[in-house]
């Protein structure tokens, strides 16, 4: 009579990705996210064991390079997010690509740089071309939760992996956020900005801006790792979800 092993179940891959960026634009333009939530974001990240992938405009890595050195050495994925946070709908092709060859000129100071993610997960289907040119293999400019990720997107070399949910679910109450996650099929790809890791509470600015910001967001993340390591899960960079072969 032959047996019949039962294969061991394929772990959730989760990817949990930073947009470093300015202070919740277009409302701030401030680095407070860059100075004071960063450092604390990707202490947190060290002391849980986490890799991550830190999507990371120019602009950013210029005011705070040892932000972006430190993202390489603790190792992070590094990627771009544009060079200004300028919404790439509004752009040009011309603008456009300037937008994309001078963030990879920047962020290639640092290291390895294959993945891009646009600003508010807005990203024109007509610019693929222009980040296969400038040597991108991977691009996350994409929402599950957005009506366009469901609209066809023409031929392209890239590997598409869209966010799972918006950032500030993150921060919902545990008894609805912790819902809401465990609802979501793989790969599970989440983000945040490290603005959210400052206080921003007792501000005017937009309630999904200032909400559970601080102390409690950097509790809220953690709170997120430890639900899914408690399920299984294995943390990702988003190159490593690349065919192979596919970043090099």
């Amino acid at each position: 009579m032959s047996t019949h092993r039962q294969s061991a179940p394929i772990p959730l891959d989760v990817c949990i990705t930073v947009d470093m960026e300015p202070d919740c634009p277009p409302y701030l333009w401030t680095w407070r996210g860059m100075e004071e939530g960063a450092p604390r974001l990707l202490d947190l990240f060290a002391s849980e064991g986490v890799k991550t992938t830190c999507f990371i405009t120019g602009d950013s890595a210029r005011h705070s390079p040892d932000v972006a050195a430190r993202v390489v050495v603790d190792g992070h994925e590094l990627a771009s997010h544009g060079m200004t946070h300028r919404p790439f709908p509004a752009l040009d092709r011309n603008d456009a690509r300037g937008e994309i060859a001078e963030s990879a000129k920047v962020l290639r100071e640092f290291g390895e740089i294959v993945s891009f993610r646009a600003p508010n997960l807005m990203f024109p289907a007509e610019y693929l071309g222009l980040l296969e040119d400038e040597g991108f293999a991977l691009d996350s400019s994409q929402a599950k939760y957005k009506a366009k990720h469901f609209s066809p997107d023409g031929p392209t070399r890239l590997t598409r992996i869209p966010a799972s949910v918006t950032s500030s679910v993150l921060r919902l109450p545990a008894f609805i956020r912790d819902r809401w996650l465990s609802r979501l099929r793989g790969p599970v790809v989440l983000f945040c900005h490290p603005w959210e890791y400052v206080d921003w509470r007792n501000t005017n600015l937009r309630l999904d801006c200032r909400f559970r910001t601080g102390d409690p967001a950097l509790s809220d993340m953690q709170a997120v790792i430890r639900l899914f390591r408690s399920r299984g899960a294995r943390f990702r960079r988003m190159r490593d979800l690349l065919p192979a072969g596919a970043a090099a």
